[in-house]
């Protein structure tokens, strides 16, 4: 069996599936409106999305979170000087969305 990154259904913490387009929209609202705690950082170069979900979450499958929070598009590579938004807390996440 494979899994594409392109999938409707993913999975975050415990198994809960949850549909990918109305997730993308209630992060991104919950960033806006400040309540989603976030970290911000600039990417260098060749810095990724996915490796940078790795390190924060343990799961580098995740890389989309951060690129709905950052409103980037759906690229795991962007390019450096783009500020990223990081939500702190994956637990928060799965919390709003599910």
């Amino acid at each position: 069996m494979s899994f594409s990154r392109y999938a409707r259904d993913s999975i975050i913490r415990n198994g809960r599936a949850f549909g990918t387009a109305t997730s993308v929209n209630l992060i991104r609202q919950a960033v806006r409106s400040g309540n989603l705690a976030v970290e911000v950082r600039v990417f260098k170069q060749a810095e990724r999305l996915d490796i940078l979900a790795g390190q924060e979450y343990g799961d580098a499958s995740l890389w989309w979170v951060i690129a709905a929070a950052s409103d980037v598009g759906w690229g795991l590579q962007v390019p450096p000087g783009t500020r990223v938004v990081i939500p702190v807390d994956i637990d928060q996440v799965a919390e709003l969305v599910v």
